[in-house]
């Protein structure tokens, strides 16, 4: 006998079973191709959230749906007590990106920071010569680093800290590109400063060229780590392959994921020859980072960047779509103060919260996310061409002038 099958909407089964820690939008995506999502009415949105800077190649791009689906059918797990072909290749490939060093594979951006949140224990005990004597990681204010333990710690926001103290110790927080501020903080127990390259959650809010030039030379005066968080802004986002790259400023250790699998959870931090070898047999681990699945779609994205010279088109059409949307702030400026970041990640500033606003440009057609500080946070996937960029701007525009 086939057992009864009860059909029940979806919206009903998330209230039913799925916990209620996200303020979902009353709306059921089913189906998505390229720049484009459709929900459960068969209606098309232009997804400008990218699954928050996740769909580096949009939606179902065929070279990534290939990759996975060759992989799968060979080989889709193996321990990492042996060796599979596509994690060292790809760790080959982020190496070339990032400079000599080595790389560890984890499954999202949390898990890459905690990483490095360990590396600069291991750095501090190899600096002064004493497990717990130097342990803290000087952070910015507003930053977001994931919601472990560890990332909560090194996240000065209420909302994510709040019910889950007491957080770990050997944590500061200085004013983001207030080089003066990470300085005075700075004693004989700092192993590293650890930030966004761009803070996402916090606002769009990129580090100034300056800024990352003065933590840098801290660091060498100091003997700290610099640790950069490219976990959202990473992966061609900004107009080149990692942000603090704009800058030409050299780090010590990069957390990296979203974008990283286009989709597929994988993560990854990588640090430099000098730092690699903290890491030792039994320091650190992960049973499914750095899987053939994972790597198979981390490959195809990369791929993928290069071939079609994505990075190169997100810095030129980046530039001029932020000259567009600045015009916005002219024209409503009851509603607009300022547009923020580079390439792919930008924000618009609101003079007033997002709610009303992510409503609005959802009954138009266009899907965005909203971050601190009243921000509108503009996320194309990298496949997005000027026309989409042109479009996104007019649907902006058709809200706010239905506000005005």
């Amino acid at each position: 006998m086939q057992p009864t099958i009860v059909r029940t909407n979806t919206a009903e089964l998330y209230d039913a079973y799925v916990m209620k820690n996200y303020p979902r939008a009353a709306l059921t995506l089913t189906r998505g191709a390229g720049v484009s999502v459709w929900d459960d009415t068969g209606r098309e949105y232009l997804d400008f959230t990218s699954g928050i800077a996740v769909c580096a190649l949009g939606h179902c791009h065929p070279v990534w749906v290939e990759a996975i689906r060759q992989q799968a059918g060979q080989l889709n797990h193996v321990s990492n007590v042996f060796r599979n072909p596509l994690q060292g290749e790809l760790a080959r490939r982020l190496v070339q990106q990032a400079g000599p060093g080595r790389v560890f594979m984890a499954n999202s951006g949390a898990e890459a920071n905690e990483g490095l949140l360990k590396l600069a224990r291991l750095h501090g005990i190899r600096k002064s010569g004493e497990e717990g004597k130097c342990y803290k990681v000087i952070c910015a204010k507003m930053a977001f680093h994931g919601r472990t333990f560890g990332g909560m710690s090194a996240t000065l926001q209420e909302k994510i800290q709040k019910g889950f103290r007491p957080l770990l110790s050997g944590f500061a927080f200085g004013e983001l590109n207030d080089l003066a501020s990470f300085a005075e903080l700075v004693d004989d127990q700092t192993a590293a400063i650890f930030v966004e390259t761009v803070q996402g959650e916090g606002g769009i809010k990129p580090c100034t060229d300056e800024f990352l030039w003065g933590l840098r030379q801290l660091c060498d005066r100091h003997n700290l780590l610099l640790m950069l968080d490219e976990v959202q802004c990473g992966i061609g986002r900004t107009g080149d392959f990692f942000a603090f790259q704009h800058s030409g400023v050299r780090a010590d250790a990069i957390g990296m994921a979203k974008g990283l699998g286009g989709g597929f959870p994988i993560g990854a931090f990588w640090a430099a020859e000098k730092h690699a070898d903290l890491f030792t047999p039994g320091s650190h681990g992960s049973t499914f980072g750095g899987g053939p699945l994972g790597c198979a779609a981390a490959l195809a994205v990369l791929d993928t960047l290069e071939r079609e010279g994505l990075i190169a088109k997100v810095r030129a059409n980046g530039a001029v779509w932020k000259a567009q949307l600045e015009k916005l702030v002219t024209e409503f400026p009851q509603h607009v103060k300022a547009v923020t970041g580079r390439g792919y990640m930008l924000g618009l500033v609101l003079q007033s919260e997002p709610p009303p606003y992510l409503a609005a440009l959802r009954e138009e057609g266009l899907l965005v996310p909203a971050a601190g500080g009243n921000t509108l946070r503009l996320l194309p996937p990298l496949i997005a061409t000027p026309e989409h960029l042109n479009r996104a701007t007019e649907i902006l525009r058709t809200v706010l002038r239905k506000k005005a």
